[in-house]
């Protein structure tokens, strides 16, 4: 699918949510600069899988912040520069870690669950604790299996983002995933509350609870969906509002119907449904995202 010509879906979803999310679709500034978008560091990509943070950091960048750095979970670096995207910088995860200069941090997207990748959770929980931290994949599952220090550390941050399919969600209640699918209100709060975090229960009608208990359940999406690299592209747009200054529970929510609303885009435009590609998903947001602005301010 080579550069389609996007078109709205004739429903009114789309054109009711610049209200529910006024921060993301406010038009920008003529006065800003890339640090007025935020840096954000998305870190995992073990060998082998590397595709997972290019594919969020592509997201980032394509969901408008400032800068965006992919750190993997590699000795060395996969490769000098992503081709297709020269704009994002590379960096190991160790390097990474190192910067002081971070808006916001997306950690665990193909990270892997060996020693190393259960230290990079422990160092991105201890410092930095105001920044906002979204933790995706095989953070979650390192966190479910994490001893009671690492779990006491990720309850104290502020702004914590997590994002689980139903199975990490089981992993981190101590159930099963047909538990979680059969009362999925339940599982979102019980996580949001005992982490005091915003939390993202993937799938069908995906729900984002806030620690307070408020629950919003996205209407975007369709079965394209189910594709590999999806999550990785959610974390990658959720991951760029959280740099841009969103906070967390909006940043969450519009995300979410972003995700699903290109999603529906891609699917009117084109009829593609089935063999949707996740990295299709990014470049209708960016064009979603941008039509919803233009359309604000003709208001």
């Amino acid at each position: 699918m080579m550069n389609p010509s996007y078109t709205l879906p004739d429903t009114p979803d789309f054109f009711q949510t610049t209200s529910q999310f006024p921060d993301v679709f406010t038009p920008r500034q003529a006065e800003s600069h890339k640090g007025t978008y935020g840096t954000l560091a998305i870190v995992g990509g073990a060998s082998g899988m590397s595709g997972a943070v290019v594919l969020a950091s592509t997201a980032a960048i394509y969901q408008g912040s400032g800068k965006v750095w992919a750190g993997f979970n590699q000795t060395a670096l996969p490769f000098a520069v992503i081709p297709e995207r020269p704009e994002i910088m590379l960096a190991t995860a160790e390097d990474l870690l190192k910067r002081k200069d971070i808006s916001a941090w997306a950690v665990g997207c193909g990270m892997g669950l060996d020693e190393t990748a259960n230290q990079i959770l422990n160092n991105v929980l201890t410092q930095n604790q105001d920044v906002p931290l979204l933790l995706d994949a095989d953070a979650l599952t390192l966190l479910a299996r994490s001893n009671s220090e690492t779990r006491e550390a990720a309850q104290k941050r502020s702004n914590l983002v997590l994002t689980p399919h139903p199975a990490e969600a089981a992993r981190m209640l101590g159930t099963f995933t047909q538990a979680v699918q059969q009362d999925r209100m339940s599982a979102v709060q019980t996580i949001s509350a005992t982490f005091q975090a915003v939390t993202v229960l993937k799938g069908h009608h995906t729900l984002v609870a806030a620690p307070d208990g408020t629950v919003y359940t996205n209407p975007s999406g369709n079965a394209g969906l189910a594709i590999a690299g999806s999550g990785d592209v959610l974390s990658g747009i959720i991951g760029s509002l959280l740099a841009q200054g969103i906070p967390p529970f909006q940043a969450a929510c519009a995300g979410v119907w972003l995700h699903g609303a290109a999603a529906d885009v891609i699917k009117h435009s084109t009829g593609v449904e089935a063999g949707m590609l996740a990295g299709e998903i990014a470049p209708a947001a960016r064009w979603l995202r941008n039509r919803l602005m233009a359309d604000k301010t003709k208001v």
